[in-house]
């Protein structure tokens, strides 16, 4: 999802787009989307009037192409004019603002330079050259100038406006809000700040602050497609992927070539379970957008879920050809060839992951274990520890780390690791099976039995946790009970018919032990 641009074209709010990936759940407005459109910078012409009434025709005639948006015409004519008259700012102004259109953006940068050097209070100029630095991703000088802009000219909105949203690309978001409520109240009426005061409040997390700002852009713009985009994204974070494929639905009425919007539907379906929908989707998207990484990376992620594991590292490898920066992509691929047990080749990625992101906590939980299913136990450990130093609250990394102490054989450490993760997770059925095991190493069978006893009601599938119940009740000679949790692991891993033949073989054993006892009595 973008930060959309403000730009002044007519006296009005316009759109220009330079989408980028949100992070993974997820699948965000991806790079190279087709969706950007182009629009003027404001023209304000009202510095630099001339003795030369020439080179304010040639000037006037410039505006009027620029207006309309002929900005080949427009440059030719503001040459003419400062041909004539090279101490026109207003002249350098129009013609950078031309060719910032044309995405010239060194020249652009010149010739307000040139415009500053005329009229150094000259508002617009500065806040052009800030939305060139933008452009440029030159957030830094991009601030400093509409800072500038914006002390000549404090009414300036748009200024604010993309103040803010720079403010928003450096992730200093308090900032960023300050800056989109002030434009908000300059122009109460201006969907976009709404919708980008949403995107930034979507990126800390507050999502439930998001879809009130898209809510209010989308009552003061009902057709605008981005708004539903945005509060789709922000509706499946919330878990609400009913909600989240309306929306999606309603953006792609709008705009049926949105490739972006399809493959979010078809990651919302595939949250519901609905797989093959979701590849519909997914092949939408690619129809739409043949280079889309973020449609070839949905679509391994449907076919790792269907269990195709081929299919999957295949759609893995083209996003990740498209994409050679695309951390999920690498993380989803490592993760699908530790399912395949080639633990190598899933560390290789998770190293490429963390390359690329040295904070993706999530790739560290998971190469570290990978190497504990190495028994490389101290390479496991010291990728849990750094886990937990970015994030202190990871429930993974602690039941993580609780294997890890169980495969030394510090099975108090263990349980001490399990302890934590169940406060952050107290559904967890696996930490508790795996607390149990560790109770048994230490002979503890009551509290064993206690915790798969939980395991078991949170997951009454969850086939470990029974044969390690039989055997705990095996332990303590409750042979009833052993045996009534045998038969359940029994019915889950081989089913009805291998539990009857199980129980023949033995009535058969226990009746020829018995004809063995009675015949030696």
């Amino acid at each position: 999802m973008s930060i959309v641009i403000l730009l002044i074209s007519l006296g009005a709010f316009s759109r220009s787009g330079n989408p980028n990936r949100p992070e993974v759940w997820s699948a965000r407005k991806g790079e190279g989307s087709d969706q950007s459109t182009k629009a003027s910078l404001a023209l304000t012409l009202s510095e630099g009037k001339s003795d030369i009434d020439s080179a304010e025709a040639f000037e006037k005639q410039a505006s009027e192409y620029l207006h309309n948006r002929d900005y080949d015409r427009a440059i030719q004519e503001f040459n003419q004019a400062l041909k004539l008259n090279p101490r026109l700012a207003g002249a350098f102004y129009g013609r950078g603002t031309a060719y910032w259109n044309k995405g010239q953006y060194d020249r652009a940068i010149e010739d307000y330079d040139q415009a500053l050097r005329l009229n150094p209070r000259y508002a617009n100029a500065f806040y052009g050259r800030g939305l060139t630095y933008a452009k440029r991703n030159d957030y830094d000088h991009a601030i400093q100038d509409y800072s500038q802009a914006l002390k000549l000219n404090p009414s300036l909105a748009q200024g604010f406006y993309d103040r803010g949203n720079a403010y928003a690309e450096k992730g200093d978001f308090d900032r960023a809000f300050a800056d989109y409520d002030q434009a908000i109240r300059l122009i109460p009426t201006s969907h976009l700040a709404f919708y980008n005061r949403g995107w930034a409040y979507a990126h800390k997390g507050d999502y439930q602050r998001a879809i009130q700002d898209y809510d209010q852009a989308l009552l003061l713009n009902p057709n605008f497609a981005d708004g539903f985009y945005g509060r789709s994204l922000a509706y499946a974070h919330e878990g609400e992927y009913d909600r989240a494929i309306k929306d999606y639905d309603q953006a792609l009425r709008i705009n049926s070539s949105d490739a972006a919007a399809f493959v979010g539907r078809g990651l919302a379906y595939a949250h519901k379970g609905n797989f093959d929908i979701a590849m519909r989707d997914y092949e939408q998207a690619l129809r739409l957008n043949p280079n889309s990484a973020d449609a070839f990376y949905a679509r391994g992620l449907a076919y790792g879920h269907k269990g195709d594991n081929y299919l999957a590292i295949q759609n893995y490898d083209q996003a990740l050809r498209l994409d050679p920066t695309f951390s999920y992509a690498f993380y989803s691929r490592g993760m699908t060839y530790a399912h395949k047990g080639e633990y190598d080749r899933a560390i290789q990625d998770y190293d490429q992951a963390l390359r690329i992101n040295p904070n993706y906590t999530d790739a560290l939980v998971v190469r570290g274990s990978a190497y504990l299913m190495k028994r490389e136990y101290d390479r496991a450990m010291q990728d849990f520890d750094m886990a937990l130093r970015l994030n202190t609250n990871s429930a993974d990394a602690l039941y993580d780390r609780g294997l890890t102490y169980a495969g030394k054989g510090d099975y108090g450490r263990a349980i001490s690791e399990y302890d934590k993760a169940l406060r952050l997770k107290p559904s967890d059925a696996d930490a508790f099976n795996n607390r149990g095991l560790a109770y048994a190493r230490k002979g503890d069978y009551s509290r064993a039995i206690q915790d798969y006893g939980e395991a078991i009601r949170l997951s009454p599938r969850l086939v470990a946790a029974y044969n390690n119940r039989s055997l705990a009740y095996a332990r303590k000679g409750d042979y009833l009970r052993a045996v009534t949790d045998c038969g359940h692991f029994l019915w889950l891993r081989i089913g009805a018919t291998g539990v009857l033949l199980f129980l023949l073989t033995l009535v058969a054993v226990v009746g020829g032990l018995i004809r063995r006892f009675r015949k030696a009595v």
